[in-house]
C-alpha cells in the first residue's frame, strides 16, 4: 500500500499472478486538523489504522474460502449495500477489539507489573522507568514471535518492498525492479519506528505523573496516549527532513527494529510495490524537479 497526499493505492498479487491495483482517495488533508502540530499526529494515526486494515480486508477479499465465496457482480444494488454495511461494522469491530488489546498488552500490563515494584523502590519516577523498559521488552518480544509466522513473514516482506520502491524513487533511481532490489529496505518514516518512538517518549513522559491512586494513574496514561503519540508524529517528521546527529541518533532505535518488521521482499513482491506507487505517485516527475539533489 502507498499514500500520497489525499489519495492512496493497494496492489494485491492475485492468485492467477496478476496485479490488481485499487486506488481511493482519503478524507481532505488540507483541514485545520492536519495543520496543527500534535493534533495532526493523532488524526494520522487514526486515520493510517482505518486504511491499513481496509487494505488488509481487500486483499484478503481475493483470497476468500472457496467454499463460500461471494461474487459480488451478481449482487443487487441492495444486497451489495449490505454487504459493504456487514463488511465496515466487522472493519469497525476488528479496529475497536486491535485497540483494545494493545492498550492492555502494551500500557496496562506493564503498568500492573510495575506495581510489584513498590515494596522495593520508593522512587515512583524509576519505577516508571522501569515499567517503560518492561513495555519495550513485551514489544520486542511480541514482534520476534510474530515475525516467525509465516503469513506475518510475508507481510513483513511486502512491508520491505514498500521500503525499497520509496528508497529507489528518493535516490534518484529509475523504478525498476533491479533498482529496487539493490535500494536499502530501512526507512526512517516507517511505521516501525513510529510506535517505537511512541514507547520511548511515554517512558519519559510517564515518569512526571504523580498520583496515589492506583487507577487514576492508569487512567492518565490512557489519557496520554494521544498526546504521546502527537508528539511522535512530530518527531518522525523532523527526522523524514533532516540529517543531524541528534536526529539520527534517536532515529536508530526504531532503525535498528525494522530488522525484525521489514525483509528483504522477492521480485514478484517489488513488482507489487513498484504498481502501487505507480497509480499514484508520478516518480519520473519528482525525479526531474529534484535532479541535482540526490
Amino acid at each position: 500500500m502507498m499514500r500520497n497526499g489525499d489519495k492512496y493505492a493497494v496492489a494485491v498479487r492475485k492468485p492467477d499472478k496478476e496485479i490488481a491495483v485499487d486506488v481511493k482517495n482519503t478524507k481532505d488533508t488540507n483541514n485545520i486538523w492536519h495543520k496543527l502540530p500534535i493534533i495532526r499526529g493523532v488524526v494520522s494515526f487514526i486515520e493510517s489504522l482505518v486504511i491499513g486494515l481496509s487494505t488488509l480486508m481487500y486483499s484478503a477479499s481475493f483470497f476468500e474460502d472457496e467454499d463460500d465465496p461471494v461474487d459480488k457482480s451478481k449482487l443487487s444494488e441492495e444486497e451489495l449495500k449490505k454487504l459493504e454495511k456487514k463488511e465496515k461494522a466487522e472493519m469497525g469491530g476488528t479496529l475497536v477489539l486491535s485497540f483494545v488489546l494493545a492498550l492492555g498488552i502494551f500500557l496496562a500490563l506493564p503498568y500492573f507489573l510495575s506495581l510489584a515494584l513498590n515494596k522495593y523502590i520508593s522512587s515512583q519516577a524509576l519505577i516508571a522507568f522501569i515499567e517503560g523498559i518492561i513495555r519495550i521488552s513485551i514489544f520486542i518480544g511480541y514482534v520476534v514471535v510474530i515475525s516467525r509466522m509465516e503469513d506475518i513473514k510475508r507481510t513483513f516482506m511486502y512491508h520491505g518492498a514498500e521500503h525499497k520502491c520509496i528508497n529507489c524513487v528518493e535516490a534518484g533511481k529509475p523504478l525498476t525492479v533491479e533498482n529496487v532490489r539493490s535500494s536499502t529496505r530501512f526507512h526512517k518514516r516507517c511505521g516501525t519506528s513510529f510506535i517505537f518512538i511512541v514507547f520511548i517518549i511515554s517512558v519519559f513522559v510517564f515518569m512526571f505523573i504523580r498520583f496515589d491512586n492506583t487507577w487514576i494513574k492508569l487512567g492518565a496514561r490512557l489519557l496520554l496516549v494521544p498526546i504521546i503519540a502527537g508528539i511522535s508524529y512530530e518527531f518522525i517528521r523532523l527526522a523524514g527532513r533532516y540529517e543531524n546527529a541528534v536526529v539520527d541518533l534517536i532515529s536508530k532505535p526504531g532503525l535498528w527494529l525494522q530488522r525484525l518488521t521489514v525483509m528483504e521482499p522477492d521480485d514478484d513482491m517489488i513488482e507489487v510495490g513498484i504498481a502501487s506507487v505507480e497509480a499514484i505517485f508520478d516518480w519520473k516527475k519528482f525525479q526531474e524537479e529534484n535532479e541535482g539533489s540526490f
